[in-house]
């Protein structure tokens, strides 16, 4: 690192950024002894229970919850052995919730007859989407998470291929075929972001880190000029970054709060200069950066399908 360089002044609060003021801390959580059991239940992955389900729990930042995933239930016998652990989960201190996707039929008849309470986000949509398409579903497992559609899984192994290739810069090979290209500073959260949208949405992303050279001269690195209009920018906060790098190099001036302000305030006047859309990643999660990543693309018409 350039000791010499020297640190910007600090930028106005507001600017164009594609992100949000960040949301309230949640009150203090209730001790772990009183947390709720929460069973989410598929005949798939779980993936889609885990989500919605956790969608609805996040309303309730106050509560301790405990979180066990019951994947691939398949069969009614295996459906009267989850049942049998939800009822005596029931006698326990705390009654726990129940979240199922299962299309099947007699195994999630097996499964409702539970004294657990259960919101089952199957039967009910399933039973209203037949009848507003007059069309009987198959009610095969699998649907949401498996292979199915073989097109749109093998975009998103192309899609991991690719995110893995071009990883902090590697390599530019193909640049060009890119959808979004992330850009920031060492640690801001470029490569989890990357596999994220590669593995869920099938985008083709590279991850190029901005080092001193670019951000002293508040250029883009000369390897990515040619695909400016497909570049994202992160950013996060000094102390963030610091807490991060001291991970990996404690007491180091790459970890120092002083080199984290200025790359961070240097990576903001890249962004600025050069029209490049960002988001905080130091409020957001990955799936939320990630949707306004998605969002961008859309505006800008760049995203290849």
């Amino acid at each position: 690192m350039n000791a010499s360089l020297p640190i910007p002044p600090p930028l106005p609060a507001a600017g164009r950024t594609a992100s949000a003021s960040p949301r309230p801390r949640p009150a203090a959580e209730r001790p772990a002894a009183n947390a709720v059991p929460v069973f989410f239940i598929s005949d798939s992955t779980g993936i889609s229970a885990e989500t919605m389900g956790n969608a609805l729990l996040l309303q309730f930042p106050s509560v301790p919850f405990e979180r066990r995933l019951i994947p691939f239930l398949r069969t009614v016998e295996e459906a009267r052995e989850v049942r049998e652990d939800l009822d005596a989960a029931m006698d326990g201190e705390i009654a726990p919730l129940v979240f199922l996707t299962v299309v099947d039929e007699s195994v999630r008849e097996e499964l409702l007859r539970t004294r657990a309470p259960v919101i089952d986000f199957v039967s009910g949509h399933l039973a209203q989407l037949e009848a507003q398409l007059g069309v009987t579903g198959d009610h095969a497992p699998a649907r949401l998470h498996g292979v199915g559609d073989s097109r749109r899984y093998n975009r998103r192994m192309q899609a991991v291929e690719f995110a893995i290739e071009h990883d902090d810069g590697q390599s530019v090979r193909a640049i060009e075929k890119a959808d979004v290209v992330l850009i920031a500073p060492s640690r801001c959260g470029k490569t989890p972001t990357s596999m994220y949208l590669a593995l869920m949405h099938g985008i083709f992303v590279a991850n190029y880190p901005l080092v001193d050279e670019d951000l002293a001269g508040e250029v883009l690195p000369g390897s990515i000029s040619a695909v400016a209009d497909r570049c994202f920018g992160l950013l996060t906060s000094p102390e963030r970054l610091t807490a991060v790098r001291s991970e990996r190099r404690a007491s180091s001036r790459y970890a120092s709060l002083e080199q984290t302000r200025w790359e961070l305030s240097r990576a903001r006047r890249v962004y600025d200069t050069h029209g490049i859309d960002f988001v905080d990643s130091s409020s957001k999660s990955v799936e939320e950066m990630s949707t306004l990543i998605l969002q961008s693309l859309a505006r800008r018409g760049t995203t290849a399908r």
